[in-house]
């Protein structure tokens, strides 16, 4: 059986004309045009008001809702003109924020309105990929300065054609953004520039999480490099994401493309005034765009220092007794047990500690960090320690601690975990 459709705009013509020959009652009208009497005289007094355009459907919007988009909709469009990046919840946010008296509209309103603005673009779907393989675990980020994610965001050109590469530095439980500085080039030099200036102001951090690009990471013993070394030194752990999957810092990610396209599209006409555009940038992530994993609560307000103060002279590793210390040279080698041994240039200047843990096998340590062994029978330098963790994953250089070693020995600022 088919449904049973009316056209409302025809059904209000019909009644009307057959009203205008009153061969019926309104009360008979209605009841063969399967309405209400209510109804029927609602629409004959249009009829008579205003003729045929009285009959045509109006809108069904309360007066609360049109006083509610007189007042907030051009608003909320000026606002979404000036934060093109900023979605219903945090325009909702600020709205609450300028303006104490309410009542405000909803996020589905909000939403709505820029949709017919023409603001919004249909998102994409993807189809779901198979299952894939569990991340490694990760350092938690529970309160500031628990980890901090650092990386470059790909370089791009100024109006003038000069290349821009920017290093951001991130905190990751309040989403505070420490740094956002143009280097000349993605080397450990520059890199340990922008880092020290960062420290000076904010502490040291308990976890740095990087990617394995240079300069944070290298093919040496537990991917290790001079910078990262240098984190080692302070007391600062170095996490490192699996190669090639940067959705292990996803977050970071997504801060990159929300700064490029606030930022460098277009971009700026020199070095110098795409710098100034990072820092206000900056300034405004920081200090006024409401953050939705803090409750939409500002990063900066949610941030504080680390009590971990920088110094500029980190100490030296002290090993405690059974250890022998080895010094290389400026090639990354040393001379040991008769042969020259190769164990990496990242380690040039640093205090390794020597620990035999066989007749021809010794441990390599650079503070509490096992880098690898050394083999006495080849001179194939220092080889990576694989060890099987409960998980079924095997790591490379990460080894426990050996039971001769405690963890007292070392400075107490120094990480004593063995990862």
């Amino acid at each position: 059986m088919p449904w049973e459709t009316k056209d409302a705009q025809k059904l209000k013509w019909n009644l009307v004309q057959a009203r205008l020959v009153r061969r019926e009652t309104m009360s008979a009208l209605c009841r063969r045009f399967g309405i209400s009497r209510q109804c029927g005289y609602r629409w004959w007094a249009r009829f008579a008001r205003e003729g045929r355009r009285g009959l045509e459907e109006g809108s069904h919007r309360t007066a609360a809702a049109e006083q509610l988009q007189r007042r907030w909709k051009a608003r909320v469009l000026a606002l979404r003109r000036r934060q093109r990046t900023w979605g219903p919840r945090k325009l909702r946010w600020t709205l609450a924020a300028w303006f104490p008296r309410g009542p405000y509209p909803a996020e589905r309103t909000i939403g709505r309105w820029l949709r017919e603005a023409g603001h919004t673009q249909r998102r994409v779907r993807h189809s779901r990929r198979g299952p894939r393989e569990t991340p490694p675990p990760a350092a938690a980020a529970v309160a500031p300065n628990d980890v901090w994610t650092v990386d470059f965001k790909g370089p791009f050109r100024t109006g003038d054609g000069r290349r821009v590469l920017p290093l951001t530095v991130r905190d990751l439980a309040t989403r505070c953004i420490l740094a956002v500085r143009h280097v000349p080039r993605a080397d450990e030099r520059s890199a340990r520039a922008v880092l020290r200036r960062v420290f000076r102001r904010y502490g040291l951090p308990r976890v740095v999480r990087v990617d394995n690009g240079t300069p944070f990471g290298g093919t040496g013993a537990r991917g290790l490099t001079t910078l990262s070394v240098w984190w080692l030194q302070l007391g600062i752990q170095v996490e490192f994401i699996r190669p090639g999957c940067p959705q292990d810092n996803g977050a970071h990610e997504q801060m990159h493309r929300v700064l490029k396209s606030a930022t460098a599209t277009p971009p700026a006409p020199n070095v110098v005034a795409q710098q100034r555009r990072f820092d206000r940038w900056r300034q405004h992530y920081n200090w006024h765009r409401p953050h939705e994993a803090l409750g939409l609560q500002v990063p900066a307000k949610a941030y504080q220092p680390s009590a971990r103060r920088w110094s500029a002279t980190p100490p030296e590793s002290d090993y405690p007794a059974g250890y022998t210390s080895l010094r290389l040279d400026a090639k990354g080698r040393c001379h040991w047990a008769g042969r020259q041994r190769h164990v990496g240039r990242a380690f040039v200047g640093q205090t390794l500690g020597l620990l035999r843990r066989q007749t021809d096998v010794t441990d390599v340590y650079l503070g509490p960090y096992l880098l690898g062994q050394l083999y006495h029978c080849d001179s194939a330098g220092l080889r990576p320690v694989r060890i099987r963790h409960p998980t079924g994953q095997e790591r490379e250089g990460a080894a426990p601690p050996p039971a001769t070693l405690p963890k007292s020995s070392f400075p107490p600022n120094r990480p004593v975990t063995y990862q």
